[in-house]
């Protein structure tokens, strides 16, 4: 499927491809591929390809190829991937199609991510139990990993895995906003005003990433490295987008950012110098010293006025904001320990790149 990216260097408009990882997103890319979205027949065998795989998958969070076209639907509506008619964006049968994958990968992450137990209803209460949950466990972390023995590969790779959702940093999360009202509203329009560079295009936080990719000699296109990615780093961002792209899970996103940011700041400082060890300067390093200070300061808007606000203004959401913060935990948890586990077998945590692929190799 042909897609189409903004060159941020150039300012031009440059051609770039996703491929296929199975049956499902092979249908989906060749219906996107039609001029106009009347192919009834594509759409039913889309349907039940998608009935079939879901009823077969042993693991949604790591499938290949639901993972994937799961992006791809979210992809109409981030507007900025696909070179498909825009029609497609609110088409019916997409958006069932959407539903039903949604409603499988939630149950998938209900079933799987463990929960605290619901602390008292009140603003410092909920704000402690989140810092309680995110508190460092002493286990096996990514960051500690690439501050002391990552090689200079292993962190490449790392900005790949994270260009994902780098290169959109906020973006899920801004969904969330007319979903909010009051106390909670505000804090969350505090964050992402930091997080989109107080109005400078050029402090944007995505634009900083996309510098220290371009320091790194990488591609800072979004969608370059789709095809490089596991299904499980797809999942990662796809769980936060269906958090904010569904009013009834706007607990489930204000807790999955309190968490994002109150596990942020002293893991930004371990990558930082990470590549400081390795002879890198501030062009790659200052997005990582960047969220360091901001986060620092976002972890205690993001508990206290913005999940803990929330949740004593509209109490039935507290189960959802806990559930959102403990899925943030457990997924990125995943994406970290498959690099983990890669490295620590001499491998890549990267997918091998299509045959006839155009993308720049990592």
């Amino acid at each position: 499927m042909k897609t189409l990216e903004k060159d941020t260097v150039s300012g031009s408009r440059s051609a770039a491809f996703i491929h296929p990882r199975g049956p499902v997103s092979t249908r989906l890319m060749r219906l996107l591929e039609a001029s106009e979205p009347k192919v009834q027949n594509t759409l039913e065998e889309l349907s039940v390809a998608t009935a079939e795989a879901l009823a077969e998958t042993a693991d949604l969070a790591r499938d290949e190829d639901l993972q994937l076209t799961l992006f791809i639907l979210y992809c109409l509506h981030y507007g900025d991937l696909l070179d498909a008619d825009a029609e497609w964006e609110w088409q019916p049968s997409l958006l069932a199609l959407r539903l039903q994958l949604e409603s499988s990968f939630e149950h998938c992450l209900r079933s799987r991510v463990v929960c605290p137990t619901a602390p008292r209803i009140d603003q410092e209460t909920v704000a402690s139990a989140l810092f309680a949950l995110t508190a460092p466990d002493g286990g096996p972390s990514l960051s500690r990993y690439a501050a002391k023995r990552a090689t200079d590969e292993q962190l490449r790779e790392f900005v790949i895995q994270r260009s994902i959702y780098t290169l959109k940093e906020a973006d899920p999360h801004s969904w969330a906003i007319p979903r909010l009202s009051g106390r909670a509203k505000a804090a969350l329009v505090e964050i992402q005003a930091d997080e989109y560079g107080q109005g400078r295009p050029d402090q944007m936080h995505a634009t900083i990433f996309a510098d220290t990719m371009r320091a790194l000699g990488l591609d800072d296109r979004y969608g370059a490295y789709v095809d490089r990615v596991p299904a499980v780093t797809l999942a990662s961002f796809n769980m936060m987008t269906m958090f904010g792209l569904n009013r009834r899970l706007r607990g489930a996103i204000v807790g999955h950012l309190a968490a994002f940011e109150m596990t942020s700041s002293i893991p930004n400082r371990f990558y930082g110098n990470g590549f400081r060890r390795l002879g890198y300067g501030t062009d790659v390093t200052r997005y990582f010293d960047v969220h360091v200070e901001a986060d620092a300061v976002h972890e205690q808007i993001a508990g206290r006025d913005l999940a803990g606000a929330l949740a004593e203004d509209e109490p039935a959401l507290l189960d959802d904001i806990l559930f959102g913060a403990s899925a943030c935990l457990a997924v990125d948890g995943w994406v970290g320990q498959h690099m983990l586990d890669a490295w620590s077998r001499g491998l890549s945590s990267l997918r091998e790149p299509p045959v006839d692929s155009d993308h720049p190799r990592a």
